[in-house]
């Protein structure tokens, strides 16, 4: 009898292990959807190369033990041709779509698969957002099956604006941006936050641009000039930031640039020297963070000989493989419920996703451009210039309320 039931549990403790693996050696495929043709394909282009990287990396080793796949649809910055992408990938079976570059585009993925969850239940898909970053989509429009992994807007200008208050010669301001919803965000909150922290700034200059359709910026440099701004603020991305940096150089215009996303492909080339001292980015990382990031960032210099721009896309993989070992499974259903409120140690130290609006909390980081020297030595597509840390903002500091009323299923 006892022989007999010694088997049983031998057996009921490999059952155990067995579901307590299942998701072990799983390949767990993902599209991605975003630009990769036009004005600002070299930043889809570059951003792809970085999924491939980092799909590497994980699939050597995470707590899941699950193999990661990735495949890449070009949806020209269209929110037309992105759901017909996301219905081929449905259709194929896909149960995580992955998006960033648009927040107009990831508006209208979330509604949809929202719609599309709804109206089919056991066959459920994930929304992984890793840098469209209009605050809209973890308040007013915010989804259960919507996670973001980049710092929304609002965080990135809380963690600025601070910086910027402490600035004494600043003291006029000009806000040029791109005309859709990520663009009108980052002017309306620098307004906010500048009025409440330094009041004396003055608004001197306001501009809405086209998105990826300028290609010569001289005019706007005119205009700021001609308004005696010290200090532009822009969101803009991708070429409209190269070329309206180019533009400023090529327009003698001396005033200090705060941006979001200095380190896309080709902007550090327009920066180029005569910029130094004089732009700064607020983001999720830099060149010079050290530790792992900096490892990663010689290592896909040597693959790719380009630039590993979009750091936090690594904090896809560290939670993701996470949560499915949290889960026991890759079923999407099961690996939402347990990315909610999930802590991750992660490459910049400790993340969460707040379950009250799956708004990942991060660490940002303030960096300035500059000459190369011996401490910050990562060399930005080859300038001589890099971007040297001014400041580090822990979670709490840059962290917003949010107005989110979660609809769980």
């Amino acid at each position: 009898m006892n022989k007999h039931w010694n088997t049983a549990l031998v057996c009921a403790a490999l059952l155990c292990s067995a579901a307590a693996w299942a998701q072990k050696g799983e390949t767990v495929k993902m599209v991605r959807i975003d630009p990769l043709t036009g004005l600002l394909g070299p930043v889809g282009i570059n951003q792809q190369k970085t999924y491939q990287f980092f799909i590497d990396k994980f699939n050597a080793s995470n707590p899941a033990g699950v193999k990661f796949e990735m495949s890449f649809i070009d949806n020209k910055l269209s929110p037309i041709e992105t759901l017909n992408a996301l219905k081929a990938a449905i259709d194929q079976g896909v149960r995580y779509i992955v998006q960033g570059d648009g927040s107009s585009v990831a508006l209208a993925l979330s509604d949809a698969v929202t719609k599309y969850n709804e109206r089919n239940p056991g066959k459920e898909v994930i929304y992984i957002n890793d840098s469209a970053v209009d605050p809209d989509l973890t308040n007013s429009k915010c989804s259960y099956w919507h996670f973001r992994f980049d710092a929304d807007t609002s965080m990135k200008m809380e963690a600025l604006s601070g910086y910027i208050a402490d600035q004494k010669d600043v003291k006029k301001v000009y806000l040029l941006n791109q005309n859709y919803t990520h663009g009108m965000q980052v002017a309306k909150y620098a307004k906010e936050t500048l009025q409440r922290k330094r009041p004396d700034i003055q608004i001197v200059g306001e501009d809405l641009h086209p998105l990826a359709q300028v290609r010569d910026f001289a005019p706007y440099i005119a205009k700021i000039k001609a308004s005696g701004a010290d200090t532009v603020i822009t969101g803009n991305w991708g070429s409209d930031l190269a070329l309206l940096v180019k533009a400023a150089n090529e327009g003698g215009y001396n005033g200090k640039f705060y941006t979001y996303y200095l380190q896309f492909s080709g902007t550090p080339t327009a920066l180029g020297q005569a910029s130094a001292g004089r732009v700064y980015q607020i983001g999720t990382g830099h060149y010079n963070m050290g530790g792992q990031m900096a490892k990663w960032m010689q290592e896909f210099h040597a693959k790719y000989n380009e630039d590993l721009t979009s750091v936090n896309f690594a904090h896809v993989f560290e939670t993701l493989s996470a949560a499915m070992a949290q889960a026991k499974s890759t079923d999407p259903v099961k690996v939402a419920a347990a990315m909610e409120g999930i802590k991750v140690k992660t490459f910049n130290g400790e993340t969460e996703m707040r379950k009250l609006d799956h708004q990942l909390q991060q660490p940002l980081y303030l960096a300035k451009w500059q000459k190369l020297d011996a401490k910050n030595s990562y060399n930005a597509e080859n300038t001589g210039m890099t971007l040297v840390s001014v400041k580090e903002y822990p979670n709490y500091v840059s962290s917003t309320p949010t107005s989110c009323q979660m609809k769980r299923p």
